[in-house]
């Protein structure tokens, strides 16, 4: 009889400009009364090279600190070892986490950090990436995403993105960054988290990565284009209650992740597929594409294909064309 295979370590990647309050918000996870063990990378910038000693601050938190450069260039190889280095001692006991948080550093691009957990075979086969949370500042959001083409990197990644410091700033002015945010990313749910508080379970097993969580698109700002920016990260939603065609689905979109994969940052929908009575889960990160079957569809239920695509100035018309003549 063959031995149980032991679940994967969830992940979660906390990132968000630089002073958001990612430090803030990581401290308050730590803190709350979950009973985990939650073990934690932090990437910043510094002198020092790699240390991979892990610093034990009390019975909950293991703590490895990386200083040599940005998660998403430099030392994405380091992240490897350390990842495979922290499984290794987990599995021998030395060790003892439930789950795992990455701090990235507030330049960073959490694309190429996502894409570790499934391009690397020996990544794969210990952790499971859970979501992507971006902390954004309410009080300079919205000059920041003018001005630096990474906070909207981390704004197109996320599955969760978490509003701080809004107490510092009118409702209104909340409420005209808040709109922007779902018009770059109309899949992310929004949430205000000042001074670091916000409810654990709205931030750790959100699946944002499971082919096999419950995927809700619903962008009503979407179709407001009276207040607009020329953000370079947008989203758009294509929907059709006419089936796909299986083949030629797979085709068109292997074709324009070829093209267009490097500007590609998230892309989720669930699908109806001809000839088969499940309910088919599409994903990708740039490149990378998966797609799973889920339930059946109800007897009640309309049967509806939805994908929300996020990217950097992606021809949302080329797309949506393609797709159309990809339905049965």
């Amino acid at each position: 009889m063959n031995a149980a295979k032991p679940a994967l370590i969830p992940v979660t990647i906390l990132t968000g400009f630089l002073g958001s309050g990612k430090t803030t918000l990581l401290n308050r996870i730590l803190q709350e009364n979950h009973g985990m063990k939650i073990a934690v990378i932090e990437n910043e910038f510094g002198e020092e090279g790699v240390d991979n000693d892990l610093l034990i601050r009390d019975e909950q938190e293991s703590i490895v600190e990386m200083n040599n450069g940005c998660l998403c260039c430099t030392v994405r190889g380091d992240l490897v070892r350390i990842l495979g280095d922290l499984a290794g001692k987990r599995k021998r006991g030395e060790i003892a986490f439930d789950r795992l948080v990455i701090e990235t550093t507030g330049m960073a691009d959490p694309g190429p950090v996502a894409q570790t957990f499934f391009i690397d075979d020996v990544v794969a086969e210990h952790y499971q990436l859970d979501a992507v949370l971006t902390v954004v500042d309410a009080k300079h959001g919205m000059s920041q995403l003018d001005e630096h083409r990474e906070i909207q990197q981390q704004v197109g990644f996320a599955d969760r993105i978490l509003l701080s410091k809004t107490d510092l700033c009118a409702a209104e002015d909340v409420q005209t960054l808040r709109k922007r945010l779902i018009k770059m990313n109309a899949r992310a749910e929004t949430i205000t988290s000042d001074h670091g508080k916000a409810p654990v379970e709205k931030l750790l097993n959100i699946r944002g990565f499971n082919l096999n969580s419950i995927l809700d698109i619903a962008p009503d700002f979407l179709d407001d284009d009276r207040h607009t920016h020329n953000d370079d990260i947008q989203s758009f939603v294509f929907k059709s209650k006419k089936p796909f065609d299986g083949a030629r689905f797979e085709e068109f979109m292997s074709s324009v992740t070829q093209v267009y994969g490097p500007d590609m940052l998230r892309y989720k929908g669930i699908l109806n597929i001809k000839g088969n009575p499940k309910k088919a889960l599409f994903q990708g990160v740039h490149m990378l594409m998966g797609l799973d079957w889920g339930r059946k569809w109800e007897p009640s239920e309309q049967k509806e294909s939805k994908i929300v695509f996020i990217g950097r100035k992606l021809p949302k018309d080329f797309i949506v064309q393609g797709l159309e003549l990809c339905l049965a």
